[in-house]
């Protein structure tokens, strides 16, 4: 379980440096561009991947797709982070799970037991209750629409993850390697654009906290597997402790640490949160 610990807090330090960006004026582009400098370079380090292996047959255009929604989701969290905060931005990504469930059902023939359909149902609600609708509650009176895409787009994100573990042609940490780099060349390209049209200026201090963030980017990812290589038959207790740790870490965090303000709707959906995600492991 100490994977799942390490990953849970990977998960939520991300956050929070994503917090801390603006309080200590971190251009929030040039830090997840660096990001993924960190990440590739750790993830060659750590699983020597071997690019021989990649041939015609691999599924290119889901790494590609892979590597546009990376740096954008990321870019979309941040201000999610901003704008709705630590707690309604973990619980929407946790429970993101919900579309790949859905899409199993929908698109892939799994079939569904009553209780878990309800489960997923709840999980809906949950994210309704937890994101602001109060158009006075932060400073962007459309804030809500931020941890919507996060919910959406990891949602995504973890639907294609899937696909690529069914290629057995590649090992699952090659192709990783391959999508961090592809998200490195976007990002990168992202920023010429705005360093040569809009003048943005590169600073050492964004490198260094790019850098920064793409460890515990990666950690997150990396310990989330070890986790479930150490609990190869208890998938689902990973699954469980990663999720429920997240949104009760980052609940605390944002509580405590940034003084986040939730109403009772938002603690609802909070324990509706952890509610549908024990109900969904355990069935």
């Amino acid at each position: 379980m100490i994977y799942v610990l390490l990953s849970v807090c990977c998960s939520v330090i991300v956050s929070i440096l994503l917090k801390l960006a603006r309080r200590y004026e971190i251009d929030v582009y040039q830090a997840i561009g660096f990001n993924y400098a960190a990440a590739a370079l750790l993830c060659y380090w750590l699983f020597k991947p071997d690019l021989t292996n990649l041939d015609s047959s691999a599924p290119i255009s889901i790494y590609m797709t892979l590597g546009f929604l990376l740096p954008t989701i990321f870019v979309v969290m941040a201000f999610s982070v901003r704008y709705a905060g630590i707690v309604r931005t973990d619980i929407a990504q946790r429970l993101s799970l919900l579309i790949p469930l859905l899409a199993a059902y929908l698109f892939f023939g799994e079939q569904f037991s009553t209780v878990k359909t309800g489960a997923i149902s709840l999980g809906l609600l949950a994210v309704l209750l937890s994101i602001s609708w109060d158009k006075n509650a932060s400073e962007n009176k459309h804030s809500w629409l931020f941890p919507s895409t996060v919910f959406l787009g990891f949602g995504l994100i973890d639907v294609l993850l899937k696909q690529i573990a069914t290629f057995k042609n590649l090992p699952f940490t090659t192709a990783l390697f391959v999508i961090f780099l592809l998200a490195l060349g976007i990002s990168m390209l992202s920023l010429i654009y705005l360093v040569l049209l809009k003048k943005m200026r590169i600073t050492v201090i964004n490198l260094i906290c790019g850098l920064i963030l793409g460890v515990f980017n990666f950690g997150n990812i990396y310990f989330y597997l070890k986790a479930h290589q150490a609990l190869q038959t208890q998938p689902s207790v990973v699954f469980t402790a990663m999720n429920i740790g997240v949104i009760a870490l980052g609940s605390i965090v944002g509580l405590l640490l940034f003084k986040e303000k939730l109403s009772k709707l938002n603690y609802a959906g909070i324990l509706l949160a952890i509610l549908a995600i024990l109900i969904i492991a355990l069935n």
